[in-house]
């Protein structure tokens, strides 16, 4: 998209980025501590996410978890609701409605998302970072504490740090290991003796790991290298959408405050305040760039510098291109509408698939290499298979009936019980007499019931004696 341009119109920094210096190696960031109003916002609304990511593993409503993501048996639980691989299509659908709406979100309002509710950028800024504020200070004793020699002071205070962070990346690793596993399993590992549990340790252990080793070293990187979501938001952003912008027409001709003899400048003070509170060290007066995360601490810093020398606060703010370079408002495009119609269809059809889901999936095969065999009085047998998974919360008897022919069903071994949230497999006979079957294969219609309540109707193939007519 076209960026907001300086009045020199200098591109130059593009060809770089902050993180990395001219020698190709890591450019360390030591970010000022932010403050102001949307940083006490963004305090908030982060308190309100770290609550809700480390308690809703734990939350159960009759006996069942709220929200479980367990690739290994294949098992997603969402709002008390399970989803099995045969629900698959349903979960495809919900992640497609998902990445739509984040399309349309940014299409309006930018990269509010990184800033404000992204875990990435709330585990890096609201807890890590501020440990390290808390332990190092601000950004410029952080700068003296690297360059001294190692004496007590810093040896405490590093060793303070890395031992917090490594604590708190194993708390993360053992939450996010309950959104897996389950808090049961969790709750195994940890008060059962090691052995019985080495995969469950080892795997503890590298998420501690590479959660230690994102928040203290990776940091902004994952956002510059790994997430896609950056690189995409030039595709996705227009000049409507609403970003975090310096407003040059009012800025520029930038220059270093002065009481007097401001005559023609803009309100821009050249502070670098902006810059030295950017977690990802870019300056925002050059435009849009592929590394803001649009976290706000350039408009909390601004706006502090604009009220200290009494000049109108919203130099950097929220605002959208056409917002700066025509003082225009928000509004709706055809790329909008669009995107939001085809939203709203998929939300329909989600809708539609919930509330149209199974509770009991059935699926009934004729035993795979067995022939049918001839009972007394001109009967016909065929031996099937039946799986069956339980969606509920509560374990369901099953009965069969044969609803075409004249047929009857026997069960071999026990009545027919799937627990909840299981499976089950089972075999039973179809009797037919001899006079209903019609040539090689007759088709059946079976009911699947539990009680008097049908759960569904399964058609299947009996095999039968060829008939010869003379």
């Amino acid at each position: 998209m076209d960026e907001f341009i300086s009045s020199e119109k200098d591109e130059t920094f593009r060809d770089s980025i902050a993180t990395i210096n001219k020698d190709g190696k890591r450019n360390w960031i030591y970010a000022q501590q932010p403050k102001g109003k949307l940083y006490n916002a963004r305090s908030i609304v982060s308190i309100f996410y770290l609550v809700l990511f480390f308690t809703l593993p734990f939350v159960r409503i009759n006996g069942d978890p709220f929200f479980l993501f367990n690739i290994l048996e294949r098992r997603f639980v969402f709002f008390s609701i399970t989803f099995w691989p045969q629900d698959f299509f349903i979960f495809g659908i919900g992640m497609l409605t998902f990445i739509l709406f984040i399309v349309l979100f940014t299409v309006v309002f930018g990269r509010v998302f990184c800033g404000w509710v992204c875990p990435q950028t709330i585990f890096m800024e609201m807890v890590f970072r501020k440990i390290e504020y808390w332990i190092e200070g601000d950004a410029s004793h952080q700068r003296m504490l690297e360059k001294s020699p190692y004496n007590t002071d810093k040896i405490i205070k590093r060793v303070s740090k890395h031992l917090i962070f490594i604590s708190v990346a194993f708390i993360i690793a053992n939450t996010f290991l309950a959104y897996i596993i389950g808090t049961d399993e969790l709750f195994r590992i940890v008060n059962e003796p090691p052995s019985r549990h080495i995969g469950g340790l080892i795997a503890l252990l590298v998420f501690t790991g590479i959660f230690y080793g994102i928040y203290m070293w990776f940091r902004e990187q994952v956002c510059l290298i790994v997430c896609p979501y950056g690189r995409l938001q030039g595709v996705m952003t227009d000049k409507n959408s609403i970003l975090v912008a310096y407003d040059y027409l009012r800025g520029e001709p930038r220059e270093l405050y002065k009481k007097e003899g401001r005559e023609g400048k803009g309100d821009c003070i050249d502070c670098h305040q902006c810059v030295k509170v950017c977690p990802v060290a870019i300056d925002i007066r050059n435009g849009t760039q592929l590394e803001c995360t649009n976290c706000t601490a350039c408009i909390d810093a601004c706006d502090h510098m604009m009220e200290k020398v009494n000049l109108p606060k919203g130099l950097i703010r929220y605002a959208s291109e056409n917002g700066i370079a025509n003082k225009e408002k928000l509004r709706i495009t055809g790329r909008i509408i669009a995107y939001t119609s085809v939203l709203v269809v998929l939300i329909g059809v989600l809708v539609l698939l919930l509330v149209t889901r199974k509770d009991v999936d059935a699926t009934i095969m004729r035993t795979p290499g067995m022939l049918f065999q001839e009972q007394e009085k001109d009967v016909i047998s065929n031996l099937y298979n039946i799986q069956l998974i339980n969606k509920t919360h509560k374990s369901v008897p099953i009965t069969l009936k044969v609803e075409s022919g004249n047929g009857t069903i026997k069960m071999v071994g026990k009545e027919l019980v799937v627990e909840k949230e299981s499976k089950a497999e089972s075999e039973f006979f179809i009797f037919l007499p001899i006079e209903f079957t019609k040539g090689r294969k007759t088709k059946l219609v079976i009911g699947v019931y539990s009680g008097d309540k049908k759960l569904e109707t399964i058609k299947t193939n009996f095999l039968g004696p060829i008939r010869i007519k003379h």
